[in-house]
């Protein structure tokens, strides 16, 4: 069975399928913040959808960052480290892209598994 948590006409911000949870793209709070700013922000996001979705950030299997410029990588590691718990990395991949709007300056989709 497939559930849809918060589906509009273009996503869903929470897919469940089979113990796996997806996250739509999780962009920050407030786009008018530093990469530090607007890492944090959007990873309390991604922890409130996964609670939300009965899962956690111990509980995250995969995780695509994207970044506007690598020029901020170690900034936005710095955020990401202190973030996710001790030996509960999930695998990811960082990538830079350009974002829906020019203010964004990272954006994350992650995949988790229930708890």
């Amino acid at each position: 069975m497939i559930e849809r948590i918060e589906t509009g006409s273009r996503m869903s911000r929470i897919v469940k399928h089979n113990g796996t949870i997806y996250l739509c793209g999780q962009v920050c709070k407030d786009a008018s913040e530093d990469i530090t700013g607007q890492t944090k922000t959007m990873l309390e996001k991604v922890e409130a959808l996964l609670n939300q979705a009965g899962s956690s950030k111990e509980h995250m299997l995969s995780a695509t960052v994207y970044l506007k410029t690598m020029d901020d990588f170690t900034q936005m590691n710095a955020v990401w480290d202190a973030w996710v718990p001790e030996g509960h990395a999930p695998a990811r991949a960082c990538v830079q892209a350009p974002m829906a709007r020019d203010a964004l300056l990272v954006e994350v989709s992650v995949i988790a598994a229930e708890c």
